[in-house]
């Protein structure tokens, strides 16, 4: 589905958004990919993002997964916007294991105030990509919202 971005300048917000996400520079994940509707983020793994048994812990490949979706969603939004997550539910498909995870989120249906989106992660391994979750979530657009706290 081809989208058309309500802020020419959505690029630069969205990137701003990302970089202002300390949570995001502390599991090391970057913005890897963004076009109107979708959003690619990519995380090398290491091994203080395992859980016990040496996969990369679900909260992690949640949090990137969220943040694909979300930021998608934010590319079609007009300037002065922003998002939050309304609710998501995530399927883990595979354990999290390999070189790098891979988030792409993408917009299923935009709305005015609410946005479906959807988020695949695939961790790189040497055999090639494998998928290993899929999330679906509901983002709701913010008008105006108050600067975060210092």
């Amino acid at each position: 589905m081809n989208f058309t971005p309500m802020d020419p300048d959505y690029q630069s917000k969205v990137r701003a958004t990302f970089d202002g996400q300390p949570f995001m520079r502390l599991i090391g994940a970057e913005l890897a990919a963004l076009g109107a509707g979708t959003c690619e983020i990519a995380l090398t793994i290491r091994p203080d993002l395992w859980q016990h048994n040496g996969f990369v812990h679900a909260g992690v490949t949640n949090a990137i997964a969220d943040n694909a979706a979300g930021l998608a969603a934010l590319t079609l939004m007009p300037a002065g916007s922003d998002v939050l997550s309304v609710e998501f539910k995530t399927n883990l498909l595979a354990p999290a294991r390999g070189d790098r995870l891979i988030a792409r989120g993408k917009v299923e249906k935009p709305g005015k105030l609410l946005v479906i989106v959807r988020a695949d992660v695939h961790a790189e391994t040497e055999e090639g990509e494998v998928h290993i979750a899929m999330m679906q979530a509901t983002m709701i657009r913010m008008v105006n919202p108050q600067p975060r706290p210092a």
